[in-house]
């Protein structure tokens, strides 16, 4: 027979991520932000290339960066802090993150620069990586 364990419901990670946060102290103004954004990605490929969708909310698109070096990709940007000038009142609380964010990855094969293309809008940032085509192996003469 099978024994019985209690249900806890504070124990479900959903509930911890509800509340995550929730009663730490409020930051104040001039105060330090919110920790560090992510960059999340999707990564898909196809015959011909790799399709990233990364989203990077908030961001102007002059301010993001994409450097191919072989098959290593680096995305970074600058998230821009926009103080409001307030006549009255103060900031009770501050959660959105401002300052640099940055992601690399490695795909599986090299990446042709010159054919690759970056879009952002609504912010994601779509890169359509062309794969290089791969070079057969050089068999050499023993002499």
């Amino acid at each position: 027979m099978a024994s019985m364990i209690p249900y806890d419901p504070f124990a479900d990670t959903g509930f911890d991520e509800l509340f995550r946060g929730f009663f730490q102290p409020i930051r104040l103004e001039g105060g330090r932000s919110a920790s560090p954004m992510s960059i999340k990605m999707d990564v898909s490929e196809n015959d011909k290339s790799y399709i990233v969708h990364a989203e990077i909310p908030g961001v102007n698109k002059d301010d993001i960066q994409v450097s191919i070096e072989g098959n290593q990709v680096s995305l970074s940007a600058e998230i821009k802090h926009e103080k409001d000038v307030k006549e009255s009142g103060r900031t009770l609380r501050t959660e959105r993150y401002y300052g640099n964010v940055y992601r690399s990855f490695t795909l599986p094969s090299e990446v042709d620069e010159a054919s690759s293309e970056a879009k952002y809008q609504n912010g994601v940032l779509e890169l359509k990586l062309t794969k290089k085509p791969s070079v057969a192996g050089k068999r050499l003469t023993v002499q």
